[in-house]
């Protein structure tokens, strides 16, 4: 592998970790979900990249898929829902953007340091891709966490799944069957977190997780 094409593939996994952060600083759902349209869009390049260069033709469905379904479909039918069911456009968040990002960035180097270390026999590509998926899966996971609303913690699940998909590509030999399959667990439990959406905003009149720890009497 030339050094230009190193340069590439670790340049759009570092603007993967740089979308993850950007998601983590929004405070309002329209452009969280734009950021979002964006992280998967970035994601779908890598993956096209890693087929060009691994010589893998099966990854450039992958990334059809992540572009189409990812980067478009669910976005787009994110927006309806939050107009569809009038939910409160500015994300509450458990803790101020600042610690977050403070702590976001001590989850990034924490992923350098583990998969550098774990991975010393791995091919260069392998470790940097492997080390900045468990960036963006970390978080994914902080932005599940330190959000009130479940709309904003969705979006943070599906991130999370983003760096999943550049792990597998980046390690080589994932078969095009269970990426297919992946991708189509992923919508399905969309389609199911969607449902779910609109019957707790009918049931609580909110989809805010603090009021619905409230409802059940958990908070005072």
């Amino acid at each position: 592998m030339s050094s230009l094409q190193f340069d590439i593939a670790h340049l759009l996994a570092g603007s993967l970790v740089l979308a993850s952060f950007m998601m983590l600083y929004q405070d309002r759902l329209y452009a969280l979900l734009n950021v979002y349209a964006l992280h998967a869009g970035v994601l779908a390049l890598s993956v096209a990249w890693q087929a060009y260069v691994q010589h893998a033709p099966h990854l450039y469905v992958t990334a059809l898929i992540a572009l189409v379904f990812k980067a478009i479909i669910i976005p787009v039918a994110l927006h309806r829902i939050i107009k569809r069911l009038g939910i409160h456009r500015e994300i509450e968040n458990v803790i101020g953007i600042g610690l977050t990002m403070m702590a976001g960035i001590g989850l990034v180097a924490l992923s350098m340091v583990v998969m550098l270390r774990v991975t010393p026999s791995a091919d260069a590509l392998a470790r940097e891709d492997l080390a900045f998926a468990l960036s963006v899966v970390l978080l994914g996971l902080l932005i599940m966490v330190t959000r009130r609303n479940a709309v904003s913690q969705v979006v943070g699940f599906m991130s999370l799944e983003n760096g999943l998909v550049l792990a597998a590509t980046g390690a080589k030999g994932m078969p095009l069957v269970v990426e297919i399959s992946v991708a189509f667990s992923v919508l399905i439990a969309f389609i199911v977190i969607g449902v779910f959406l609109f019957r707790i905003r009918e049931r609580f009149d909110s989809v805010d997780v603090q009021e619905l720890d409230r409802f059940r009497g958990e908070r005072r």
